[in-house]
């Protein structure tokens, strides 16, 4: 006769034992997903770049990666992104495998721009300007190559250069609200305030009022114009209550015209606006430190310190406590 006390404990034991065969079985099946195409025969480029992405490190993508270059079945967009995952990595073996790309694709633009990025990624200026140079005369009408060459340039610190590549394509897509928004900004930053303003206000109808009001207000702050930048941003924050950058160029500005506690509302109402940026608080304990108001940035600092523990060393740095 059996001993009834044992029986929960050994039914608990036979159902945990059934459990942790169940775990082990579908972590088998997983596994083998992951693991059967590593030894099924591959001569399918999608199966090599598939692999490829699966695989962090460099040296392992290359192993997949660098064949491709030789496979007739490998189209000139395969090329590209397998010269894509090796960019950064390896980017002479990206090279390689874009040139292939553009010799089965001649073309293709997408494959000039991607030149023109190795090669910068190579410090081969002439092999960029050469790629920059076939992807204008591919696609005259396109924007990239010159917005490619805005982003190369101001990357390399040089934003004059940056600002004429935009101007030229703006001139191809006028009215464009991105780059548009990008050129007025450029122009700002190397002191062309007026041609700055035009292009804004070319964008009316294309971009949010209240957005364009701002982006004017921050030309007129750059100039020292504070009071006409300031009607400015109460007309944006007017037409948009909710627009937090709109109240956080607002507070900035009061602060610089000498009102302190309109600085601190507005500031204050852009955190309740963005609870996910530190920059209004940490904007405010920076003008509370300047304006000798040492208790009010100390536990304005402390604020952000308990809702972002994990940047704690980056508002310290914003906000320096004498």
């Amino acid at each position: 006769m059996s001993d009834p006390s044992k029986e929960p404990g050994e039914r608990s034991g036979r159902r945990w034992n059934q459990g942790i065969k169940g775990v082990l079985w579908v972590c088998g099946v997983a596994l083998g997903i992951h693991v059967i195409p590593l030894f099924l025969p591959r001569n399918m480029p999608e199966q090599e770049l598939a692999i490829a992405r699966a695989t962090e490190n460099v040296d392992g993508r290359l192993r997949f990666l660098v064949p491709l270059k030789h496979n007739d079945k490998a189209t000139a967009a395969d090329l590209r992104e397998a010269a894509e995952l090796l960019r950064e990595g390896a980017p002479a073996e990206a090279h390689d495998l874009a040139e292939e790309a553009e010799r089965r694709d001649p073309n293709s633009l997408e494959t000039q721009l991607l030149l023109a990025r190795i090669c910068d990624r190579e410090r081969m200026a002439r092999c960029v300007e050469q790629s920059l140079s076939k992807a204008q005369k591919l696609a005259p009408a396109d924007p990239r190559a010159e917005l490619l060459r805005a982003d190369l340039s101001e990357e390399k610190g040089d934003v004059e250069g940056a600002t004429a590549a935009l101007s030229r394509a703006y001139s191809r897509t006028p009215g464009e609200p991105l780059i548009g928004m990008r050129y007025g900004r450029l122009l700002s930053r190397v002191g062309r305030p007026e041609e700055a303003l035009k292009v804004f206000t070319s964008l009316e109808g294309k971009v949010p009022a209240a957005r364009l009001l701002v982006e004017q207000g921050l030309v007129l702050t750059k100039e020292g114009r504070n009071r006409e930048a300031m009607g400015l941003l109460q007309q944006a924050v007017q037409k948009d209550p909710k627009l937090a950058e709109g109240h956080f160029q607002l507070g900035i500005v009061w602060f610089q015209l000498g009102n302190q506690d309109a600085a601190e509302a507005a500031l204050r109402q852009a955190d309740r606006l963005n609870v996910s940026d530190t920059r209004a608080l940490a904007t405010l304990c920076t003008l509370q430190v300047k304006a000798g108001k040492l208790e009010g940035a100390r536990q304005t600092r402390t604020d952000l310190e308990r809702r972002f523990p994990q940047r704690m060393d980056a508002i310290r740095e914003q906000c320096r406590l004498p």
